[in-house]
Order: C-alpha cells, then structure tokens, then sequence
C-alpha cells in the first residue's frame, strides 16, 4: 500500500509499468535499450480514490487521462529505468496530491463604510485636481 496523501492510500496493483524505447538523441542506447516508463493508473475505477478526488483529477490531468478515466504518464528524463521508474510515480502521486486539496469557496463581503467613504474622498480630490487643469476661455 502507499500512502499519497492523508486520505489517499493506493495498491501497488493499481499501477500498470511497461517499458518503452525513448526518443530524442542518446546514441546507440537509444536504438536497443527501453529505458522510457509507461505508467497507467486507472483512476475512476480505484477504491482509493474519493469520488470528490476523481472529479477534481479530471481538470487536473487534462489529456494525460483518457476518456476511460485511465491517467497515462510517460517519463523518459533520465537514462536509467529506475530513474524514469520514480520519476513516473513522483508525477503521478504529485498529480493526486494537487487534486486531493479542497478548494476554497470564496465568500462575497461587502466593503467597509469606511472603505467606501475613502474611495469617494479620493475619487472628490482627484476630480477637483483635473478641474484645476482644465483651462478657462479667456474673458472679454
């Protein structure tokens, strides 16, 4: 079992690793070794998972989940499987993370009375500051 988060434990199980060649330079490494991580965690149908989480991880993982409800991620950074290996999960967990935090509802307030008298004293101090810069036609 691992612990993501404090309501959030997932089952080894649930994660699905399959090794892929990576691309981009690398040499003759690149041609024969599958070094790049495949890691697939089908979310909507994890017990692990609240629902008011899976929502929310939806918005989150934008294209990286399909419409399934499965999250893909691909790490190919590091040469090293192990290394692509950790850095799958740490995205991943990291995903889940972000999604686990509630967001805060925002609640309308009213200004103050002083507030408001002081936005209309500035207001007042400005206007009369441009009437002072507006010129006079002349006198005859």
């Amino acid at each position: 079992m691992i612990r993501v988060a404090p309501r959030i434990v997932l089952d080894e199980r649930e994660l699905d690793e399959s090794f892929v060649r990576s691309s981009g330079p690398g040499g003759q490494n690149v041609n024969k070794v599958e070094t790049a991580v495949q890691l697939r965690f089908d979310a909507l149908a994890s017990p692990g998972l609240p629902e008011d989480v899976k929502d929310r991880l939806r918005g989150l993982a934008g294209s990286r989940m399909t419409a399934e409800g499965v999250v893909i991620i691909i790490a190919q950074r590091f040469r090293t499987q192990d290394r692509n290996r950790e850095d799958a999960r740490e995205r991943l967990f990291e995903l889940l993370r972000k999604a686990a935090v509630r967001p805060v509802i925002r609640r309308a307030t009213k200004p103050t009375l002083g507030s408001q008298k002081r936005r209309l004293e500035s207001k007042t101090r400005r206007g009369s500051v441009k009437k002072l810069r507006t010129q006079k036609p002349p006198q005859d």
